[in-house]
């Protein structure tokens, strides 16, 4: 589904990404580990455009590397900010609306879908976005994103300041949207996450990947998980 090999990526004269190489499966959940300033979201800006990188991605076979991020999304790749870029002034459902491609719900997912799966956003349906709690700001942008039907879609930190019953929530979200046959691209800071509900994991150190293995492979590398993970 997405192959991504030799990428490179410099904010002015800092080398950020160097050589980073990885692969996400058709209906696979792959999280991008490692503390801030790895590299981890750099990286999944690149592949969306929003970075000028050099190097190669390719997404169902087709390089996208070098597309303007609207082209990317275009093609199926759904990306979830860091700091949920919601439309404040907006309510719940005309950001929901925002994220289709098309007039009609058409796609895997729709305004039902999202309703049955977080209630709180149907009750918060005609609310505007910008009163809404950090977690319901953050399953909105999450239920938007989803709104445009990717084939895969990239998270950027989604648990970053939840409380525990919200991360729960993500998790059942991520499981529902594997369930569906999307692939999932995931940068998290915490293990916990990532290793309930991730096949394979990579680890980013310093602009690169320092390690790449499974679940059980990490739980088991403590070497790994106190280098490149632990405070």
């Amino acid at each position: 589904m997405l192959e991504v090999k030799d990428l490179h990526a410099f904010y002015g004269k800092s080398h950020v990404l160097q050589g980073v190489g990885f692969s996400v499966g058709r209906g696979e959940i792959v999280s991008l580990l490692g503390r801030n300033g790895a590299g981890r979201s750099t990286t999944v800006k690149a592949i969306m455009g929003l970075v000028t990188a050099r190097g190669q991605v390719r997404f169902k076979g087709q390089d996208i590397l070098g597309l303007q991020a609207h082209e990317v999304a275009r093609r199926g790749v759904g990306y979830v900010p860091e700091d949920r870029a919601i439309f404040p002034d907006l309510t719940v459902r005309q950001n929901l609306m925002l994220g289709m491609k098309g007039r009609a719900e058409s796609g895997k997912w729709g305004m039902k879908d999202v309703f049955r799966i977080f209630p709180g956003l149907q009750a918060r349906a005609d609310t505007p976005g910008g009163v809404l709690s950090g977690g319901e700001q953050q399953m909105l942008t999450l239920c938007r994103t989803l709104m445009g039907d990717p084939e895969l879609v990239m998270i950027d930190e989604p648990t970053e300041g939840l409380a525990p019953k919200t991360i729960e929530q993500v998790g059942a979200l991520l499981w529902e949207v594997k369930r569906r046959g999307i692939s999932v691209l995931l940068v998290e800071q915490k293990l916990t996450i990532a290793l309930d509900v991730c096949e394979r994991l990579y680890v980013m150190g310093h602009g690169q990947i320092v390690f790449e293995g499974t679940a059980q492979d990490l739980r088991g590398n403590e070497a790994v998980r106190k280098e490149w993970l632990e405070v």
